[in-house]
């Protein structure tokens, strides 16, 4: 009788030993089915208060969640594939991970970021590559604008994308091509009458509101993220702030004589020394982007590396950087890349196209809080026009230049433990 009992209590004990503690989100280039819905899967963890944990350059930067049947099921209905893994599994991986040897860190996620996309009303997701990743990953956001951002609203975010807008109120540089499309002149006079709400005489003014607001907002701790033409307009509104530097058809008005020599580089986030393009039918805002001066390549042949970073004693750029590849896909847009040489000293270049002598990811901290710039415009879309139909995510769930944005999303969800180290 005896004997039986110990067998049975040895039974149950082999029995609870074996049983699964963690759901592992492998994100390595053969198992995962679907990367970008990971980042999803994750975060709605993190939301419902699950630990998670990002398990960096461990198999593409894999994720470890807590094992429940609704995570499972999650993971099912979105096509994400996961791995089942025991109390003795979980612990020998994390070992690893922690070894000395190893160019590996365990981050824990703590809070699901709240997340704010900066884009005029009425913008549709396929506009802008981060509203379209966040929509396909089903991870929430709020759509906010001049007036919430005016008004101070920012501070409810932790997070905040900027759409490809321009901050400098030449809507775009499109005047030499689109001056007489409907659109344009619809958008022009949309934001006129927005400024002259808000209390501003000029669109360029108004912008330049909006920029401070939001360097603001990143001063006191926020994280900002930009792709495309929001990040050297976003630089080039601070750098004039009070300066006048539209012409006429953009504001009623010339410029001011000799604006180049008023423009102010320690305003900037990432540049300096850039030289502001005159002329109004450009369609370019200075000599910071690399369009126009980067090795004309064929798309099958334009790629730009990411740089490789210590885990355990550079987390930041390893978690902006985690990816099932270092080699990304090249993509165009009115802001490809950033000439390195108008690149602040302390600012971090995460990712570079050699053959074109070109920053494409950059990363950088201002006051208590942090940013990254993104060139281009849509990852899976290499030259994206006005009027191009929608990329559909469905067909690159693995992109390796979308899981740099969502890299980012989930970044802020870290980063105040790593703070404290």
């Amino acid at each position: 009788m005896i004997l039986k009992k110990l067998l049975l209590l040895f039974l149950i004990l082999i029995s609870f030993s074996a049983k699964a503690s963690s759901i592992l989100l492998p994100m390595d280039e053969t198992t995962q089915q679907n990367h970008l819905k990971a980042y999803g899967i994750t975060y709605w963890c993190i939301e419902k208060k699950y630990k998670a944990s990002w398990l960096l350059n461990y198999r593409g930067g894999s994720f470890l969640l807590t094992d429940a049947p609704e995570i499972r099921k999650e993971c099912q209905i979105r096509g994400v594939s996961f791995e089942v893994l025991s109390d003795a599994e979980t612990n020998q991986i994390l070992a690893d991970i922690s070894s000395p040897s190893q160019n590996m860190e365990a981050v824990a996620l703590e809070k699901a970021p709240k997340i704010a996309v900066y884009t005029p009303k009425g913008k549709q997701p396929w506009d802008d590559a981060v509203t379209l990743v966040l929509t396909y990953a089903e991870i929430p956001f709020t759509p906010i604008y001049d007036e919430e951002v005016l008004s101070d609203q920012l501070i409810l975010y932790d997070w905040l994308h900027l759409h490809h807008e321009d901050f400098t109120g030449q809507y775009g540089k499109f005047f030499g091509s689109n001056r007489n499309s409907p659109w344009y002149i619809e958008q022009k006079k949309d934001s006129e009458i927005l400024a002259t709400k808000l209390g501003y005489n000029k669109v360029s003014q108004e912008k330049g509101a909006v920029a401070k607001k939001i360097r603001d907002f990143v001063i006191g701790g926020g994280f900002m993220f930009a792709m495309c033409s929001a990040t050297d307009s976003f630089d080039i509104a601070l750098s004039a702030d009070g300066v006048d530097i539209c012409e006429s058809m953009f504001d009623g008005d010339a410029s001011e004589s000799n604006y180049q020599s008023k423009i102010n580089y320690t305003n900037t986030f990432a540049f300096k020394d850039f030289i502001l393009d005159r002329k109004p039918e450009h369609y370019e805002f200075s000599n910071i982007d690399m369009t126009e001066k980067r090795v004309l390549l064929p798309m099958q042949k334009d790629y730009f590396t990411l740089m490789e970073f210590s885990a355990k004693w550079d987390p930041i750029p390893s978690m902006l950087c985690q990816n099932h590849t270092q080699l990304i896909k090249g993509f165009m847009g009115q802001t490809t890349a950033f000439d390195p040489a108008l690149i602040k000293s302390n600012i971090l270049i995460m990712g570079t196209c050699e053959l074109n002598g070109e920053a494409r990811y950059i990363h950088g901290e201002k006051g208590k809080g942090m940013f990254t710039f993104y060139g281009g415009h849509d990852p899976e879309d290499y030259q994206h026009r006005v009027g191009d139909p929608a990329t559909v995510l469905d067909l690159h769930p693995n992109s390796p230049g979308y899981r740099l944005i969502l890299n980012n999303v989930l970044f802020p969800a870290a980063r105040k433990k790593k703070q404290k180290t």
